[in-house]
Parts: C-alpha cells; sequence; structure tokens
C-alpha cells in the first residue's frame, strides 16, 4: 500500500522534472508528462483502492526540528479521495495527449511541470498528519494550479487566477489560524496531539468554524465562490476537471478531517452542523441560478461546482447533526450521502468540463449561443455530454440520483426530530434542495439541447468535427464509471457506508439490502436497477409500438422538426438566451446578489494589489474615477425601489406560467409544513 504510495510519488516528481527538462522539444514533453501522470495515477488508485478496505497506515520521518516530523496517515478517507483524485488525473493526462497538441507552443514543459506536482501536492495535503505540512503542500497545491489557471497568458487568465490565488490564501490563513489554536492548547503540531485533546468547547467551536470557512473557500462554497466561474473557464480543460473534480473537494476532506477527526476528542456541536446545512443550501440553490444564466459553457459547469459543493455539504451537515447529537443512523446516512456525492460530483463533473473542452477544441469557442447541430458531427461526445448531463440532473438510474436520494432521506429524518429548530432548518434544506434538483434539469436541458441539438448557427459549429481517439477514451471512461456507481449503487453503498462509520469511530448504518437502496428511518427504499430494467421495457415497448404503427400507415420518416403546425425555420431554435428565460426573470434579485457578492470578491482582489503592486492599481483607479464614484447616496435608494417596484410588478403579468411557478411555490410551502407540523 504504501510502496505504491512511494512509486507514485517518485512517478509525479519525476515527470514533472523530464517534462522541464524536454521543454525546449514540446511534443517530448508533453508524451514524458502524459506517460509518467498515466503511471503515477494508476500506482496512486491502487494505494488509494487498499487503503478503502484496510486499517489506517501510519508513517513518521523525523524531520531537523519536532514541529518538521514528516508525518503520513493513509486510512479509509483519505483512499477515498485518492481514489478520485487518480481517476481524474489518469483521463486527464490521457485526454491531454490530444488536447495538449493546442498548447504546444505555450510552454508544454511548464505546463507538464506544474501540473504534474499540482497532482502530487493534492496527494500530500491529503495524506499529511502534521499542521506544518499540511500547509505546506495546501500552499504548493495553491500556487501550481494557480500557475495552470495563467496558462493561457491572457487578461482573463490574469485576472481569474489573481482572485482565485487572493481567494486561496484568505482560506489558506483561516485553516492556519485554526491550527494554530489547536497547536497552542496542545503544544504539538503533530495532528496526533489534536486528536487525543478534549478542547474547551469554546476554542473547538472557533477552530472549526475558521477550518470550516477557509476550506469552504478552497471548496467554493458561498460566499467565497467568485473565483470558480473566472479561474476554471481560464484554465485548459482538463485541469479544469481536475479543479472542480478533485482539488475543491479536498476542501471538503478539510472540513470532515478537522470536525470528525482532529476536535473529536472534544465532540462536537449540532450548531456546527445547522450552519453547514444553512451554507450548503444557500449554496445549492445561488449556484444553480447563477449557471442558469451563463451562455459560456465552462462558467455554468464552474456555478455548478458552487451548486453540488453545497449538496454535499447538506449530506455532511446532517452528519454532523446526528454526530454531534448522538443519532448514529442519521450521522451515517448524512455523512455517507455526502461521501458518495463527492465521488459522483467528481466523476460526472469531469466528464462534463472535458465534453466542454471537446466542444471548445472542434469549435473554437465556449459560447452555446453560436454552436448547436453538434450532436451530428460529435456523436460520442453529445452522447458522453448528455450521460453527464444526466447524472448531474440526478435523473435515475445514474449516479446522481443515487447520492441525492439519500442526502434526502437524510434531510427529512433530520426533520423529523423532536427539536423544532432542527425541524425549520431541515425542512428547508429540503425545499432547497428539491428547488435546486428543478432549476439543474432546466439548465441542462439548456446546455446539452443548445450546444448539441437543432442546427448549427455558425460557421464555428458547421466546420466542427469530432475529437481525437484520446479524447474520446477519457470521456467515455468516465461516462461507464458514472453509470457504474448508478447501476451498482447497492453494491457501491456498503463501501461508503463503512468509510463513513470509519471517520464517525460508530457502527456502519444499514443502507443495501440485495439489490435495493434503504432506508430505516423513513421507511424508504429504491433500487435503480429495477428502475433502469423498467424505463429500458417501457421505451423499448413505445419504440416497437411507434414502428409498427408507422410501418401499418406507411409513413416515411419526416427530417424536418415539428413546429406546431408551421413550417419550421431556424429561428424558432431555442437560444442559450432563450432557455429558461422566464425562469431567470423571476431569479433577479438573486442575480443583483450575485453582483454584490463578486463586487465583494474583485474589491478584496484589488485591495490585495494594491497592497502588493501600488502602481499598477493606482493606474487601474485613475482609468475610471472619472465615472461616478460619487453618485449621491438617494440615486441608489431610488434604483432600489424601482427594482424591488418592478420585480413586484411581474407577479401579476398574465403569464400562464407565471401561474404556474406560484403552484409550484404552493406546493413547496404546504411540504415544508407538514414536514414542520408532523
Amino acid at each position: 500500500m504504501l510502496e505504491l504510495l512511494y512509486a507514485s510519488l517518485g512517478l509525479s516528481v519525476a515527470g514533472a522534472v523530464l517534462a522541464l527538462v524536454a521543454g525546449r522539444s514540446p511534443r517530448a514533453a508533453k508524451a514524458v508528462a502524459c506517460v509518467f501522470g498515466m503511471l503515477a495515477a494508476l500506482a496512486s488508485f491502487g494505494s488509494g483502492a487498499i487503503a478503502l478496505t484496510s486499517p489506517a497506515a501510519l508513517v513518521t520521518f523525523v524531520g531537523p526540528m519536532p514541529f518538521t516530523n514528516f508525518t503520513l496517515l493513509l486510512n479509509p478517507l483519505a483512499g477515498l479521495l485518492m481514489c478520485v483524485i487518480s481517476v481524474l488525473a489518469f483521463v486527464a493526462w490521457l485526454y491531454g495527449l490530444s488536447y495538449f497538441d493546442e498548447y504546444l507552443d505555450r510552454g508544454m514543459g511548464s505546463i507538464g511541470f506544474f501540473m504534474n506536482l499540482f497532482i502530487a501536492s493534492m496527494m500530500l495535503v491529503i495524506l499529511s498528519d502534521n499542521a506544518f505540512w499540511f500547509l505546506v503542500f495546501f500552499e504548493l497545491m495553491s500556487l501550481t494550479s494557480y500557475m495552470l489557471v495563467i496558462v493561457e497568458q491572457n487578461e482573463k487568465s490574469f485576472k481569474g487566477g489573481f482572485l482565485y490565488l487572493v481567494m486561496a490564501h484568505i482560506g489558506f490563513l483561516m485553516i492556519a489560524i485554526s491550527f494554530f489554536l489547536m497547536a497552542t492548547a496542545t503544544g504539538s503540531l503533530e495532528f496526533e496531539s489534536f486528536r487525543e485533546a478534549a478542547f474547551e468547547p469554546g476554542l473547538a467551536t472557533a477552530a472549526f468554524f475558521l477550518a470550516f470557512f477557509g476550506f469552504g473557500a478552497k471548496a467554493g462554497i458561498v460566499p467565497f465562490h467568485s473565483w470558480l466561474p473566472q479561474a476554471h473557464p481560464a484554465a485548459p480543460s482538463n485541469v479544469s476537471a481536475l479543479m472542480s473534480g478533485g482539488m475543491i473537494k479536498i476542501g471538503i476532506f478539510g472540513i470532515c478531517k478537522v470536525c470528525f477527526d482532529l476536535l473529536g476528542a472534544a465532540g462536537g456541536q449540532v450548531s456546527w452542523g445547522i450552519v453547514v446545512v444553512i451554507i450548503g443550501a444557500v449554496s445549492s440553490v445561488l449556484g444553480v441560478a447563477y449557471a442558469l444564466r451563463e451562455h459560456d459553457l465552462k462558467s455554468l459547469l464552474a456555478y455548478h461546482s458552487v451548486e453540488n459543493i453545497g449538496i454535499i455539504l447538506l449530506g455532511v451537515g446532517t452528519g454532523i447533526v446526528g454526530w454531534a447529537s448522538g443519532n448514529v443512523w442519521l450521522a451515517g446516512i448524512g455523512l455517507m450521502a455526502g461521501l458518495y456525492h463527492l465521488v459522483n460530483h467528481a466523476m460526472f463533473k469531469g466528464l462534463l468540463f472535458l465534453g466542454a473542452g471537446s466542444v471548445l477544441h472542434a469549435t473554437g469557442t465556449r459560447n452555446m449561443e453560436i454552436l448547436g447541430g453538434l450532436a451530428r458531427v460529435m456523436p460520442v461526445t453529445a452522447v458522453c455530454f448528455l450521460m453527464g448531463s444526466l447524472a448531474i440532473s440526478a435523473i435515475p438510474p445514474l449516479n446522481g440520483f443515487v447520492s441525492e436520494w439519500f442526502t434526502y432521506q437524510g434531510l427529512i429524518g433530520a426533520a423529523m426530530t423532536d427539536d423544532i429548530l432542527l425541524r425549520v432548518v431541515f425542512a428547508f434544506a429540503v425545499v432547497a434542495l428539491a428547488i435546486t434538483g428543478a432549476l439543474a434539469v432546466t439548465c441542462f436541458v439548456k446546455a446539452f439541447g443548445v450546444t448539441f441539438l437543432g442546427e448549427a448557427r455558425s460557421d464555428a459549429a458547421r466546420n466542427a468535427h469530432e475529437v481525437p481517439l484520446p479524447m474520446k477514451a477519457s470521456m467515455v471512461l468516465l461516462t461507464v464509471i458514472c453509470v457504474a456507481l448508478g447501476l451498482g449503487a447497492a453494491w457501491f453503498t456498503p463501501l461508503f457506508s463503512d468509510i463513513a462509520s470509519s471517520v464517525l469511530a460508530a457502527p456502519a448504518a444499514p443502507a443495501a439490502t440485495g439489490a435495493v437502496l434503504v432506508s430505516l428511518d423513513t421507511a424508504s427504499a429504491v433500487s435503480p436497477l429495477l428502475i433502469f430494467v423498467l424505463l429500458a421495457c417501457v421505451f423499448a415497448v413505445c419504440l416497437l409500438m411507434r414502428n409498427a404503427a408507422n410501418a401499418k400507415a406507411g409513413v416515411v420518416r419526416d427530417e424536418d422538426p415539428w413546429a406546431c403546425g408551421y413550417a419550421p425555420d431556424t429561428h424558432m431554435e431555442a437560444l442559450a438566451s432563450t432557455v429558461g428565460a422566464h425562469v431567470g426573470s423571476n431569479l433577479t434579485p438573486l442575480y443583483t446578489l450575485r453582483s454584490g457578492v463578486n463586487g465583494a470578491g474583485n474589491a478584496v482582489a484589488n485591495f490585495v494589489q494594491h497592497a502588493v503592486a501600488p502602481e499598477d492599481a493606482a493606474a487601474d483607479a485613475a482609468k475610471g474615477a472619472q465615472d461616478g464614484a460619487t453618485r449621491p447616496l438617494s440615486d441608489s435608494v431610488l434604483s432600489v425601489v424601482h427594482s424591488l417596484g418592478t420585480w413586484f410588478s411581474r407577479l401579476e403579468s398574465g403569464d400562464f406560467r407565471t401561474y404556474i411557478v406560484y403552484i409550484v411555490v404552493a406546493l413547496v410551502f404546504f411540504l415544508a409544513l407538514i414536514i414542520l407540523v408532523r
């Protein structure tokens, strides 16, 4: 187990150095980086897979000073994260065999160097069991990923990279303070000493929330999310898959490690879980709402990372509440749901980013508005992107459905407790998850339909082509994993349940019987495999009936789409700006909030820039100084009043679709009310 780990780290470092040495020959640098990267990923996957079902392994290398002792801990939770990152690293390198051809003139040696070190640093963050080395590798992870974000060397990449770097260091500072509080109380930087210490409740709470928001900044929770839609689109698409699928999950790993592991002896508090659930609910709704407004395919996917981090936090927060209140079933089902969705999101988000990269590779653009019709010329990419879209939308029987089903069970179980505060919070969380699911479906109907269906709306789309074999193979591999995690959920669920029980140091919650997933506390059961069989049978029967009826009537297939009796016209096609536009118009206050949050993030970045490079900041400030920095306060007040009046006027729009929305809102309200009074 440890031998494979050492081999993986050695291969990553060797690949980084050799890629840099071969930098004068970009193709050689690409080949060396990708081959060594894939070998390292296979070795680390093997090490992580063994750790999933093995006792924890601890190894210490004595340093010159006590605080520099290099301690590694490989337990089931670390093994799970290693497997996730290894799979993403393997497909990213495989994808790069062809995709990196576009970057041969942009320093391929440097890209190979930083990407290998980025993956190795993520592994070492997961394994470090000493606060000093944890922070060192955390910083290395941030710096190497920053170098990959700015690889395009243009204004957008520099802006996105700088904002990311600022947010990463804000998170780093909060994590460092959290560790400092625990180290001050124990007199040691070893995590083992933190585990054994029964910290005072006040210190434990301070350490938890500092770590939560610090790791949350890396994970992209609201309000620290503004870097994601700027940094992810700027990076190469296979790097975006690694960052969104792997790196931000280290934020979730850190939250779980600090809460359940390092503060385990101190015991948790229910209030911790309540805050995590509220942040998760807000992040999930706002993330998908902001994604719905995007026309850039990679920006849309970046906002969905915010959404899915929120869903993961709903599960983790439920687990914290159960752990702190002594409810073993709730703790187990909540944490298991969070870990399952962590893996699921890594797989389907990695797939979707690779799909977006394939679209960019084939057309030269990420703007959905000018695409369309790509399914005809890119069938493999289209099918893989469709499967990823169904998975992220939690459509059964794919993997996203399974983890969200377990999340619902945990939330509903917590909402049925005797505590009125928990009832209110978890009823709110159930409603938030339901809204998130509905908006996610709308968003990916838009993303897939506008990009791949209909007619090509530009020369870029008309001249598109299918991507090379390594890129297709990467997407197909992740598609197969998404299907397997869904159809085989009854066999994977006990593994996730065992990992959750190892984290909680409690018995595993029964969650599967045969091919059926079960939730004992809420008396619920579902079988993704059975759903698949039933759906396949219904589809086959309908197809046979249609074909038989057409053959009997002598109907010849009409290639033109049905247009309600009118002659089809390209102007009838749905665009990125029209799909979901009516839903988006009802979310205007949320978009106003986004502007404020993003403005705050940019203000922090500008403040840091002013501190680091005051000359550049002064020049930028001089540009916009004449544009009305002194607008009267009354203008702002009138603007707000006018906006509110305009929004309320839409309540009587006369549009039947608006009234359907009112009905849905009313149903959701009464559902929450039933849960509260039960």
